[in-house]
């Protein structure tokens, strides 16, 4: 708890500092790849689109190889499961932590920059919607799970494209592509009460 309440006080504080010296107002940034798009069959998928899957894919094989067989993952993981216990096992658990957001700072900024490849424009608060939809992603794909974080990131991608092209004609315009945000957030709540763990989460008991 305390490592999240961190977090989201680092996030206000660089969201808003940022604010303050650059202004709240869109910035142009220019292009960052300049890449034709990729035909298959009768799909055609922009090229920084498939770039942008290929690096996540290299991303999560990477970062799944680290926290599985590396010294630093294995301590990772076992002071996310007992602090407690990864102390008297001789694991230091603050430069563990420290480690921990240096990497998950360091994935932000690759994320952002693939971002922007696709929406060349920047805000100070640009990412407050996207880490809300990145947790949704998570939890959807089950906490804990990298490869589950990557399959909910692309179902979220997915259901949103499909609901902002096809929600107004299914719903006879009572319900607009506006919406597509509220439907994202209602998913998170349909698997919060329909299978909490989520897609390759697993449930675990505690003893009591």
């Amino acid at each position: 708890m305390t490592a999240l309440i961190t977090a989201i006080a680092m996030s206000l504080l660089l969201e808003n500092g940022s604010q303050a010296v650059f202004g709240a107002d869109f910035q142009t940034v220019p292009t960052i790849f300049h890449l034709p798009s990729i035909a298959f069959g009768k799909l055609k998928l922009p090229g920084d689109t498939l770039l942008t899957i290929v690096i996540g894919l290299v991303i999560m094989a990477g970062l799944q190889l680290f926290v599985k067989f590396t010294r630093q993952g294995k301590a990772m993981r076992a002071v996310s499961e007992d602090k407690e216990a990864a102390v008297l096992m001789g694991i230091n658990v603050n430069s563990t932590i420290a480690l921990t957001f240096a990497i998950g700072s360091g994935l932000a900024a690759v994320a952002s920059l693939m971002y922007c490849a696709a929406y060349p424009q920047v805000s100070p608060m640009m990412g407050a919607m996207l880490g809300l939809k990145a947790f949704v992603a998570a939890v959807l794909g089950g906490i804990g799970s990298i490869p589950g974080a990557m399959i909910g990131g692309l179902a979220i991608g997915l259901i949103e494209s499909l609901t902002k092209a096809y929600i107004g004609t299914i719903t006879g315009g009572i319900i607009t592509s506006a919406f597509s945000d509220a439907i994202v957030f209602a998913i998170l709540i349909i698997v919060l009460l329909v299978k909490p763990s989520g897609i390759m989460g697993k449930n675990e008991g505690e003893k009591v």
